[in-house]
């Protein structure tokens, strides 16, 4: 069920790869027909999927945000959704305890941009063995995540990913620099582009971040050109009634439209 990390690189005759899902688990049932959707979207389009979904939501900007529905609760529907459609699955951890916790239940470990520099967490999640995504801190330049990827590659573990979601700008934005792509790139490392974070406006008065979904698809284009390895979209069927980063997630019903249009972009690349 593990992904093979060079199945997953990028090749000129070869499709990028697929993290998709919710932002947050919300229940059993919402899982699986979000699964089902891309699932079969990916297939169609031989796209390599692996879902996503957070079992808790730790960075949160107020105390009554939604965090989750219970970690085992929530890590045993992730389960469920990669035997069910014979997927790998991946989600997020907080603290080097939660590494072996979660392991148990999914096949990639993400670790969440504010934390991509804490030691702890990086070679706990590599002891597991399971393929270790690392998203790079919003603070934090392309060249400096080398650190990141050596700290789980001495720890034994040669699966890793990273991932760009943007890099702070002023207060309330972020920005993507796609000069980080190839960069990252060459640290021998497939390279994902979260596509619907980058788009996030966080720090907003009332405590609830913003987004500019308008832009993901222009985000996503950009990101195929330059030749990013994977992309990541979180997605729901009613963004609005999200518990968790509605404002910043593409409606389901619009994500294969837009893979369709990427695969495009792709094979047009490949032909030179």
């Amino acid at each position: 069920m593990i992904p093979r990390i060079d199945k997953l690189k990028h090749t000129n005759s070869g499709n990028f790869f697929l993290l998709a899902g919710p932002c947050a688990i919300e229940g059993e049932k919402m899982a699986i027909e979000i699964a089902e959707k891309i699932a079969a979207i990916s297939e169609r389009l031989k796209i390599p999927f692996i879902f996503k979904g957070s079992y808790r939501k730790a960075n949160r900007s107020r105390l009554d945000s939604f965090a989750g529905i219970g970690d085992e609760k929530a890590l045993k529907i992730l389960r469920k959704v990669g035997e069910t459609f014979n997927i790998p699955t991946v989600t997020d951890i907080h603290t080097a305890d939660e590494a072996t916790m979660a392991a148990e239940f999914v096949d990639v470990l993400q670790i969440p941009a504010f934390l991509c520099r804490q030691t702890d967490i990086l070679v706990a999640a590599a002891k597991t063995g399971k393929v270790v995504n690392i998203k790079k801190g919003q603070f934090l330049s392309a060249d400096a995540m080398q650190f990141a990827i050596t700290k789980v590659l001495e720890s034994g573990n040669k699966n890793v990913m990273l991932t760009e979601r943007g890099t702070t700008f002023g207060y309330q934005d972020l920005v993507i620099d796609y000069r980080g792509i190839p960069v990252m790139q060459n640290m021998n490392v497939p390279v994902i582009l979260d596509i619907t974070h980058s788009l996030q406006q966080p720090n907003q008065a009332s405590g609830v971040t913003g987004g500019k979904p308008e832009l993901i698809e222009t985000v996503a284009r950009a990101g195929i050109a330059v030749g990013v390895d994977g992309i990541f979209i979180e997605t729901h069927p009613n963004p609005a009634t999200a518990k968790s980063d509605g404002a910043n997630m593409l409606e389901l019903e619009l994500l294969e439209p837009l893979l369709k249009k990427l695969v495009c972009i792709n094979q047009t690349i490949n032909k030179f």
